[in-house]
């Protein structure tokens, strides 16, 4: 069995200003070490410049540095008249490794389909960008049962449309729809469930790719629930909001990570 290192990636959706996200990588940079979990930190796309800067400033290498840099959405298409979409070569040009795709919000406030979402997946896979693949379900269908009938169909339409390989150093982030800001996160038992569904369902189709996944967790952590949450085996991390914002808060989930 694979020793999977745990990751705590960052979501601050639209919050922040440039100064906190260019120092908030430096004193993370210097806060974390080599032992610390995998770290990606998602700020809006228009503060990325100021953290590469940040990044020149202290003389840190992004490939070799603690703290990794992500995006939240990518554009499906490479390049053309596509006002005010950011393309994947372009996240690459500002040094980002990851990008979320499919969170939750973008598929409900911005009518994001599945199908969609596997195009942004093949466009980051293309650039050599690593996805951060949001599923979940919503309290509606928890209710009907249907938990894993959408989990699945969510995963069968990254596949069908860029192949079961396609996972292959991709991460996937679990957040239930009806966790996420809500302040009532899934139990360990809830999410542990569901990650080992997922980790199942790709086993199935490649047993190293299926072994080696990252599944994070993301829904209300924190450093209180978080323990017991990334203590589950097939619980890789979490994909945090809010509290990637708080510094202490956002540390004490990376010891945490490393230590269950």
């Amino acid at each position: 069995m694979t020793q999977r290192r745990p990751m705590v990636a960052g979501n601050w959706k639209m919050n922040g200003d440039a100064d906190l996200a260019s120092a908030l990588f430096v004193v993370f940079n210097e806060k974390l070490s080599a032992q610390s979990p995998e770290v990606v930190l998602c700020p809006p796309s228009i503060y990325l410049e100021s953290v590469k800067q940040a990044y020149e400033v202290s003389e840190l290498d992004f490939k070799s540095s603690v703290v990794k840099l992500g995006a939240q959405s990518v554009s499906e298409y490479a390049n053309g008249a596509y006002t005010g979409e950011i393309s994947a070569s372009m996240l690459k040009d500002l040094g980002c490794q990851y990008v979320i795709i499919g969170h939750s919000e973008r598929r409900n406030h911005f009518c994001e389909t599945s199908e969609v979402i596997a195009e942004k997946f093949a466009a980051a896979k293309q650039e050599g960008l690593i996805p951060i693949l949001c599923i979940g379900e919503s309290e509606k269908e928890r209710k009907a049962n249907q938990t894993f009938d959408v989990i699945g169909n969510e995963i069968d339409t990254i596949i069908a449309r860029n192949g079961i390989n396609a996972f292959d150093q991709a991460v996937i982030a679990y957040e239930p729809l009806w966790a996420i800001g809500t302040g009532n996160s899934a139990t360990p038992e809830q999410a542990q469930e569901v990650h080992a569904f997922i980790r199942k369902r790709l086993l199935e189709g490649t047993p190293s790719i299926g072994e080696n996944i990252r599944i994070l967790y993301g829904g209300s952590v924190t450093p209180s629930n978080a323990a017991d949450l990334f203590a589950q085996p097939d619980v890789d991390g979490g994909l945090i909001g809010g509290v990637s914002l708080k510094p202490t808060d956002f540390l004490s989930l990376c010891t945490i990570a490393m230590s269950v």
